[in-house]
């Protein structure tokens, strides 16, 4: 997040465009609804119709894969009617002649056609959002995990700059993480191509410095991305893969592809809490601590490092997962895993991690602290690009539309979404907890009245789900959440394996593939 969940408080309009907030991110969810009690303008902008909707004041239902069309055309409404912020654009960014000329294809009728949403409407929340100040974008998986999904991002950048609501208070681009480390995951090296501090690793600076901080010979190329390394097991590039937390049989689009990765690898080690579908492919499988078994800290969505301290022993033969990793490490001879105690290891990241250069264990000890901080006199950062953005110029990009990578026809002549459950955590984790259960215990598949009774089928029935990778089997929900050609599923059950029958097919850019669209037919089963 460019900005803090505290600002939500003081938010003018808060705009939500791809996040189902309050079921995938409750606290967060919950300030917003304060929020708009407190007077804040909420608009959300889904294909399904979210329970945030209830405390907002306007609500776009935009066709999936439609995002660039619609930013794209709330700014050429902005542009149209002199609502931008001319001396922001003018002091701080660069290449907006180049964006406004890129708004020419995006007409009231193209839009339209589009996003199914009228010119009017649009107008009106552009409007909304230009003027009634501070205005906040929130997004989630919802705009990423499209083909396009870059230009999605990009697009609500330019929708910041445009009408100067960034570098600010309770403004900004916040994107919502999806598990509550993963930032601090990305901070600290666990992507393709940056060491920790997103320093990259095809600088030649960058990599001399982490070779003298761990006395190694590095790589000067990028690593591959999840996705590429499921395909990379098929050719035989990969024959080894260990896996810290993650269970892509379920949670991979087509997830039936890295089944049978897992499968082939030759050898397979997963670190996990609990023995999870994935790994249960495994020839070895470390038992990881909890949360509540071990020391260190989490980074959070806005960029919070907090401390995590043990609350009960480990339990069973679990130990940490730092302490496991150094294990391997020196048993394979690596004399650089000297670390003793997790102090050890956050000595390193204030070395070698200029973000978190001041952040230590005695700092972080009651609130946390927000990257970046330099050093031990910085008091953290509250909201990023204060006078300046990190690059110098905020760089509007010129975007096109480009439609999804399936469209509906005469054999899946539906649209398959995927979201998330108020009741649990990503995939199957908390099923294991029998309140939760009890809660929310099966697959539903949510459909439109309209394709409901074309289809014959009432909530409660089974269905058969179909794409062109597989089958999957849940029962019918019929709601107006959806609108008509869209159907809605979750990823959380094993029974229902939904990921079995999503789109692999990735953004060029960001390796992301297309979960949140998918051609689908739904048939009546006994």
């Amino acid at each position: 997040m460019t900005n803090s969940i505290a600002e939500i408080d003081d938010a003018g309009t808060i705009f939500v465009i791809g996040s189902n907030t309050t079921s995938a991110h409750p606290v967060i969810g919950q300030r917003m609804r304060r929020a708009a009690r407190n007077g804040a303008t909420i608009i959300v902008a889904n294909p399904k119709e979210i329970d945030l909707v209830r405390s907002a004041s306007y609500f776009i239902q935009h066709k999936p894969g439609s995002d660039v069309a619609l930013l794209m055309g709330m700014a050429r409404y902005i542009i149209e009617n002199d609502l931008h912020d001319k001396e922001f654009i003018a002091e701080r960014c660069e290449n907006f002649e180049a964006f406004e000329e890129s708004l020419a294809p995006f007409t009231p009728e193209f839009v339209e056609e589009i996003t199914g949403v009228s010119w009017e409407e649009i107008g009106q929340v552009a409007r909304i959002y230009a003027t009634n100040q501070p205005a906040s974008i929130f997004y989630a998986m919802g705009i990423t995990q499209h083909t396009h999904g870059t230009d999605n991002v990009m697009a609500t950048a330019n929708l910041a700059m445009l009408t100067g609501s960034v570098g600010k208070p309770s403004t900004g681009v916040n994107p919502l993480r999806g598990q509550n480390n993963v930032q601090g995951a990305c901070d600290l090296g666990g992507l393709p191509n940056v060491y920790p501090g997103y320093q990259k690793v095809e600088d030649p600076a960058m990599k001399e410095k982490f070779e003298k901080a761990w006395g190694r010979e590095l790589s000067g190329k990028n690593g591959l991305t999840h996705t590429e390394i499921f395909d990379a097991i098929h050719d035989g590039t990969v024959k080894a893969l260990y896996m810290v937390g993650e269970n892509p049989a379920l949670t991979e689009a087509d997830a039936k592809h890295a089944q049978k990765a897992l499968d082939k690898v030759d050898f397979l080690v997963s670190q996990e809490i609990f023995l999870s579908e994935s790994a249960e492919y495994a020839d070895v499988v470390f038992p990881a601590a909890s949360f509540a078994e071990k020391e260190g800290t989490f980074t959070n969505t806005e960029r919070r490092v907090q401390r995590v301290r043990r609350v009960i022993p480990p339990r069973g033969n679990s130990k940490p997962d730092w302490w496991i990793v150094t294990q391997i490490a020196q048993a394979m001879g690596e004399k650089g895993f000297g670390y003793e105690t997790p102090d050890d290891v956050m000595d390193e990241i204030n070395a070698v991690t200029p973000i978190y250069g001041g952040i230590t264990y005695e700092r972080v000890e009651e609130i946390g602290l927000q990257w970046p901080c330099p050093d031990a006199d910085h008091p953290g950062t509250k909201y990023l690009h204060k006078g300046e953005f990190a690059r110098g110029k905020g760089h509007f990009v010129p975007l096109v539309y480009k439609p999804s990578a399936e469209i509906t026809d005469e054999e899946y002549p539906l649209i398959l979404t995927t979201d998330r459950s108020l009741y649990h955590f990503h995939s199957t984790m908390t099923r294991r907890d029998y309140g939760l259960e009890a809660l929310d215990s099966e697959e539903l598949v949510k459909i439109h009245p309209t394709d409901a009774e074309t289809l014959g089928v009432e909530s409660g029935d089974w269905v058969e789900v179909s794409s062109r990778r597989g089958t999957v089997k849940a029962r019918a929900q019929v709601t107006e959440i959806c609108q008509p050609g869209l159907c809605s599923m979750t990823f959380h059950f094993f029974e229902s394996p939904t990921n079995e029958i999503t789109n692999p097919a990735l953004d060029p850019i960001a390796k992301i593939p297309e979960t949140k669209v998918a051609a689908v037919r739904v048939k009546k089963v006994s």
